[in-house]
């Protein structure tokens, strides 16, 4: 009889469960390691391409949060296409190291802030607006409805701005705070993916 065959475990850093490329720009082809952290659940890269797509012409120069960073895929994907600065906001001890790694792997740690901490906690101490706001919250906690209300309410983007938003596909379109649009949503697989705008202040208010 021959022996079962057996798979082996992928090690954390391994190309494939723990990593995650990125798409374009100046690190393109660059790839992410993280941990394996419970709830780490990396962008797909197809979704990340059409998301900068969507934004191709409003990451250069642009602050940007990424909010649950995880792996820091999306905002090390606006690093490389020029955003001037990303804040990385990630509870996770060991994926904030990890991102602090990349951060200098890639040379990126002037313009990159990791930051240890709750979502939570984050968005209820002042601090500037951003340009975009990358909001990826595990699946399963109905989280947009929350976090949503607190982006708003801090007032973390600027009019005109743009938030980025991620939830289960099964759980539908997101319920925007006033004076917010929806601009994008598509799904894939179990993921659906948003894009809303602060509407910006009419010409001449």
């Amino acid at each position: 009889m021959m022996p079962p065959v057996t798979t082996p475990t992928p090690k954390p850093g391994h190309a494939g469960r723990n990593s995650v490329r990125i798409i374009g720009g100046a690190w393109r082809g660059r790839r992410i390691e993280f941990p394996a952290t419970a709830g780490l659940r990396p962008t797909p890269d197809r979704v990340r391409e059409t998301l900068f797509n969507w934004l191709q012409h409003d990451v250069a120069g642009a602050r940007c949060l990424d909010l649950f960073a995880g792996s820091g895929a999306l905002g090390l994907e606006a690093l490389s296409r020029g955003a001037q600065d990303v804040v990385f906001v990630e509870t996770s001890v060991a994926a904030a190291r990890a991102l602090n790694l990349q951060l200098g792997r890639l040379g990126g740690a002037s313009r990159g802030l990791v930051i240890e901490a709750g979502a939570t906690r984050f968005l209820r101490t002042p601090g500037e607006p951003f340009d975009i706001v990358f909001l990826d919250p595990p699946f399963g906690r109905e989280a947009l409805a929350g976090y949503l209300p607190l982006l708003a309410a801090g007032r973390w983007l600027k009019p005109g701005g743009f938030a980025y938003l991620e939830n289960e596909r099964s759980a539908g379109l997101p319920v925007l705070p006033s004076g917010w649009e929806l601009l994008k949503s598509k799904s894939a697989g179990e993921v659906g993916y948003h894009l809303a705008r602060v509407t910006p202040p009419r010409s001449g208010a």
